[in-house]
């Protein structure tokens, strides 16, 4: 059966969920979400949408978007998944699926000014709900140009967010306000329904069963093979490492990041 397809808007915002392949944590590497900031503004420079919301978590993405034109966002997304799943796998020395098959989309009116300020606060919380920030203020996250009312370099403020006051000032503290009573509810690891059915009944841990049950799992693990605890002397110390990505490499990486990462940082305190 053919997957339904997305029901892009004219005028919509659309608040977009990319994961990594089984939602390992391959995004820890500051290196990676260096790689990946530049890969946006390549993508924004290449399809001229509005980025207003943006937090690179450990093992997912979270995006507010507004494309130019109603047949861009798959384009955007095609493009920005392909480049850094290119990147990373290198990096990361790996191959196969970097990321899960389809991301997570849902689109609003861009006019709607509750939707917009709810779901940019939820985008932003994501630091404070998984609990690896006390507030908002985290690198990876344009919550920062929003208090500090700061320029990324990525992103841009959302309409609703400069109609909350009648000067910039007014409009972050606004905003600061809202996020500070914001209590995000800790998330549960997500179990697979269809697996759990499927398996109903079955024993799995292999407690009770009949002897050739038994005969058989001995069997199977009399003939598993242990690999040696140290490399053998013929392997090389250079076939381990990965291998080098020239984009991780590169300036203009370094030099675009910086620029988010000292915009959205939190300010320092004397």
């Amino acid at each position: 059966m053919s997957r339904k397809s997305r029901n892009v808007q004219a005028g919509y915002a659309y608040h977009i969920t990319t994961r990594c392949n089984n939602r390992e944590f391959k995004l820890q590497r500051w290196e990676c979400r260096e790689v990946f900031l530049y890969a946006i503004k390549q993508a924004l420079d290449k399809y001229k949408f509005k980025l207003y919301g943006l937090c690179i978590m450990s093992n997912h993405i979270h995006y507010l978007i507004e494309p130019t034109q109603t047949d861009d966002l798959p384009k955007i997304m095609h493009f920005l998944n392909w480049y850094t799943a290119m990147c990373f796998n290198r990096m990361l020395n790996r191959t196969g699926h970097f990321w899960e098959r389809r991301y997570f989309c849902d689109g609003f009116p861009a006019a709607d000014r509750e939707r917009a300020i709810n779901t940019l606060r939820y985008i932003h919380g994501n630091p404070k709900a998984a609990k690896i920030r006390e507030g908002f203020f985290y690198e990876f996250s344009n919550y920062g140009s929003y208090d500090q009312l700061t320029n990324d370099g990525l992103t841009q403020w959302h309409p609703a967010f400069l109609q909350l006051g009648n000067s910039l000032e007014d409009c972050a503290r606004k905003y600061r306000g809202f996020c500070q009573r914001y209590n995000p509810k800790s998330k549960p690891a997500r179990k697979s329904n269809w697996g759990n059915k499927l398996l109903a009944g079955l024993d799995l841990k292999g407690g009770k069963g009949s002897k050739e049950d038994g005969r058989s799992q001995q069997h199977r693990t009399n003939k598993v093979e242990v690999s040696p605890p140290h490399p053998t002397p013929s392997s090389s110390p250079s076939s381990s490492s990965p291998p080098r990505c020239q984009v991780s490499e590169s300036p203009q990486v370094r030099a675009i990041a910086t620029q988010f990462i000292r915009a959205n940082q939190a300010p320092r305190r004397e």
